[in-house]
């Protein structure tokens, strides 16, 4: 639990003790772990020898101890010496009992230590590239430790069109609202929640418009704005120099109002949640990009010729949506379909652009009834074309591994083509290699992925595809769909490469 804000936070101050000369009598935890001297060290010790060693320092000690001598309370702030880095508020005052002795308290005035709840927030937010979330954990480290309510916004052009523009003084703004988060007394004055995805369109002259237009903070006591508070603190969010939302705190009426040091800590709140609630914006942009991506490169529903059955997988490595991994299925006018798997260099978008280029190239070539050999020698990818109703395949590769037949009983067998080089090295030609496919017999067309890693060698990780091809397709009850899924999620367990797998059978 965050402490509460109207609780004094005591862990920075320091205590210990001293007699009427100023030598000190007893030194505490805190007073160590503030000035860097433990307790054996100081006790004993004279005041201006063990931290008020700079110029003038022995008067100003002499004078505090002349006031509290005469029961009066003495109060100043410190810097140089021995105190260390910064400038320190020392408060003086006469115990209770005889012998006069002096209770002297410290604490670090600049730079302060930032609050426990400001430390936290700052250490937690942006470890999520959520958008939702980061907002979340803003809001949650507002309230209670800052504030009684608050409320994350991001402007929603900003979402909806991705345009980044400074909001302008005198227009209204649309924004998101991305979270909220109220305490017990102001959810009840308010009788709801704030539902987060709303998109409100602000008034100009509201707080949360001035604050995004000018981009500073907005202060204000009006407790019409909004039930249960009186106090509102309206911060703007700037990343990269553009204004991308806004945050608005609130205070209930047994809360004191916010005050210049306040601003100074939302502002560092607000600093911290900007560029959280940015880097978030970016990735889920650049993730719905790829997704889109993704969409318009893999098939769609294929045009299947009758006779046959075609089913296919992709996997992306890690946390690549996209990659170089690509296949097609193409209906030829004769009847026949052409079959194409390619595996582009690399992961990623820049994998991704060039598997484009052959992908296109590759359906425009196999849509003039080429041979799969001139349509890899035209590219200058592996490519099989098959005639369910002749029942023979003709398949070319270019630097692939061999497709893999799985007969109707469940043995497999590698096929054994010309390896061909890889596509961008110049060979003269691809060599055609035609058998016959027999009703029932599925042809498994695949990238190197699926079956190669750093501690699986090729053999071994062809076996194993064997093994689960013919596993998965004697299951009773089994579609070609349900064994893609299962080859697929089995091999990419060990994986460490984009996953092609593509199906094709002959109906019986």
């Amino acid at each position: 639990m965050l402490p509460r804000r109207r609780e004094p936070d005591l862990a920075g101050l320091a205590a210990f003790t001293l007699d009427p000369g100023g030598r000190v009598v007893s030194w505490s935890v805190t007073a160590a772990a503030l000035f860097g001297q433990q307790a054996p060290a100081a006790i004993g010790q004279h005041v201006c020898d063990l931290l008020m060693t700079g110029p003038g320092q022995r008067e100003l000690v002499g004078h505090a101890l002349a006031e509290v001598a005469a029961g009066r309370v003495w109060a100043a702030t410190v810097a140089g010496g021995s105190l260390g880095e910064g400038r320190f508020a020392f408060r003086w005052e006469p115990m209770a009992g005889p012998g006069g002795a002096v209770l002297a308290v410290a604490q670090r005035a600049w730079p302060q230590r930032a609050p426990s709840w400001l430390s936290e927030a700052t250490a937690r937010i942006g470890s999520s590239l959520d958008l939702a979330e980061t907002a979340s954990e803003v809001a949650e480290a507002a309230v209670p430790g800052f504030a009684d309510a608050v409320a994350i916004y991001v402007v929603e052009r900003l979402l909806a069109a991705d345009e980044l523009a400074w909001p302008r003084a005198g227009l209204g703004t649309a924004v998101r609202r991305l979270a909220a988060r109220l305490s017990g007394q102001v959810e009840a004055a308010n009788g709801t929640a704030l539902p987060p995805g709303e998109v409100v369109v602000l008034g100009a002259d509201s707080l949360r418009s001035q604050a995004m237009a000018t981009g500073k903070p907005v202060l204000s006591s009006d407790g019409k704005i909004a039930a249960g508070c009186t106090s509102f603190l309206a911060m703007p969010l700037i990343a990269r120099g553009a204004v991308v939302g806004c945050a608005v705190f609130g205070r209930a009426p047994a809360s004191p109002a916010f005050n210049p040091g306040d601003v100074a800590l939302a502002s560092a709140l607000a600093a911290r949640a900007a560029v959280g609630i940015d880097n978030a914006r970016l990735y889920d942009r650049e993730r719905r990009t790829a997704q889109a991506l993704q969409r318009g490169l893999l098939p769609g529903q294929p045009d299947i010729p009758p006779g046959m059955e075609v089913a296919h997988a992709y996997l992306p490595v890690g946390d690549h949506v996209v990659g170089g991994d690509w296949h097609d299925i193409i209906r030829l006018p004769d009847g026949r379909a052409a079959l194409i798997v390619g595996d582009a260099m690399g992961h990623g978008p820049e994998a991704a652009a060039v598997m484009v280029q052959l992908r296109t190239a590759a359906h425009t070539l196999a849509e003039l009834g080429l041979p799969p050999g001139q349509v890899l020698r035209k590219l200058d990818a592996m490519a099989a074309a098959m005639d369910p109703a002749a029942g023979v395949s003709g398949i070319a590769q270019a630097g692939h591994l061999p497709p893999v037949l799985v007969l109707p009983d469940g043995a497999t067998e590698v096929l054994d083509l010309p390896p061909g080089l890889p596509l961008g090295l110049g060979a003269g030609s691809f060599q055609v290699t035609r058998f016959n496919l027999i009703p029932g017999a599925t042809l498994a067309l695949y990238t190197d992925g699926l079956v190669e890693s750093r501690t699986r060698p090729i053999d071994d990780g062809l076996a194993l595809l064997r093994g689960a091809l013919s596993s998965a397709l004697a299951e009773p009850g089994s579609t070609l769909d349900g064994a893609c899924q299962t080859v697929t999620q089995l091999l990419y367990e060990h994986g460490e490469d984009d996953i092609t797998l593509m199906l094709a059978r002959t109906r019986q």
